[in-house]
């Protein structure tokens, strides 16, 4: 049984449930965001979850396709999250995910605490049949387009099986919500030769080669932002270490450019020359277009955005959570990771998706790329 209520016709509005507790900004940012993804999306339908007196004086008056469930407890950053979930059962994340779980909602967003979100999710939903672990999965924004970066935050000490069917999920998601046919798939390494790596790499080709997957072998850091690949697999530490340089690296080069633009008239005379150009580089560094990372594998839409998220990035969460929805990802994912005698210590014995059309056009957020 899957999260997504198939008697419904899910492409006529999804729900939801988006966890105004969590996040460094507090309910302000949170639900500023989820109110314009409803404004503009008036088919779905969100539901804001935390102390409904905060969130009514900040959302008065409520748009039709809004509305509050209540939640008096919230699980803090510094929490740690098994024992806070078993402590704090009215806690705005576990109520949000339990709106998933009865079928009340279609997806979760949450800025929260990721410990506790992932947790909340694979306690309160459980794992879909098949898999071994769930992953965090991210959009990376390239000039090219966007690609699946995966497992980010998850599992540090995942194996070659967690591996390849990692690989397999991020394919339905780039398929299905990015709308990239036959997605490309490699694994992240030392070397771009096939099969260059440690010794779980190399399991993990021989497992991918016979996945029926489009999978192109290794990629290096250095080839990420050209878009080799579709789909990027890896373990969540290393997926963490490259979103986070990301990150970093985006903010330092803006940083130089800004340093070096004040310093002089000259300087400040070109910027004004170069400013539309820059703004197109800004961008494509725009990580806040992403909103935020599905957590693949577990028994419905679970979506965990960035601690830091403000207004606009949820909103974009948000869109992604009701993109990720309506397309029934945990039902394409359960459905690929089964098959006549499949269990969980032969993942990849699942019927691969038929062959896929070719390329289609790629989707973009609203009001951003």
């Amino acid at each position: 049984m899957t999260a997504v209520d198939e008697t419904r016709d899910i492409a006529a509005g999804v729900r939801i449930a988006v966890d105004v507790m969590g996040g460094d900004h507090g309910p302000r940012e949170v639900v500023a965001g989820s109110l314009d993804y409803a404004a503009s999306a008036p088919r779905d339908h969100v539901i804001l979850v935390g102390d409904e007196i905060v969130i009514g004086g900040l959302a008065d008056p409520l748009p039709d396709n809004v509305s509050i469930v209540h939640a008096s407890q919230v699980i803090g950053m510094d929490e740690h999250p098994a024992l806070a979930l078993r402590q704090k059962k009215d806690a705005s994340i576990v109520v949000a995910t339990d709106l998933v779980r009865r079928r009340d909602a279609d997806a979760v967003v949450t800025a929260g605490h990721t410990g506790a979100g992932m947790a909340a999710a694979v306690l309160g939903l459980g794992r879909l049949r098949g898999v071994d672990r769930p992953a965090l999965a991210v959009q990376m924004i390239t000039e090219a387009g966007p690609f699946v970066l995966l497992d980010i935050g998850a599992n540090p000490d995942s194996t070659a099986q967690n591996l390849a069917q990692y690989a397999r999920m991020g394919a339905i998601f780039a398929d299905r919500v990015l709308e990239v046919s036959n997605p490309r798939v490699a694994l992240l390494s030392i070397g771009e030769e096939k099969g260059k790596g440690d010794v779980r790499i190399q399991q993990a080709t021989e497992l991918l080669d016979a996945s029926g997957l489009n999978f192109i072998g290794n990629v290096e850091g250095k080839d990420l932002t050209r878009q080799i690949a579709d789909v990027v697999v890896c373990d969540a530490v290393l997926g963490n270490v490259v979103i986070k340089f990301f990150e970093g690296l985006s903010g330092f080069i803006f940083d130089l450019f800004r340093a070096e633009f004040q310093r002089t008239l000259r300087g400040r005379l070109a910027y004004l020359l170069m400013r539309p150009g820059i703004a197109r580089i800004r961008g494509v560094f725009d990580y806040e277009r992403v909103g935020g990372s599905p957590l693949l594998g577990v028994r419905g839409t679970v979506i965990i955005t960035h601690g830091r998220a403000k207004r606009r990035m949820i909103m974009f969460a948000v869109e992604v959570a009701a993109r990720t929805a309506r397309a029934h990802v945990p039902d394409l994912i359960a459905e690929s990771l089964s098959a006549a005698g499949s269990a969980r210590r032969d993942p990849l014995s699942a019927t691969p998706p038929g062959p896929a059309p070719r390329r289609r056009a790629a989707v973009r957020s609203k009001g951003a790329s």
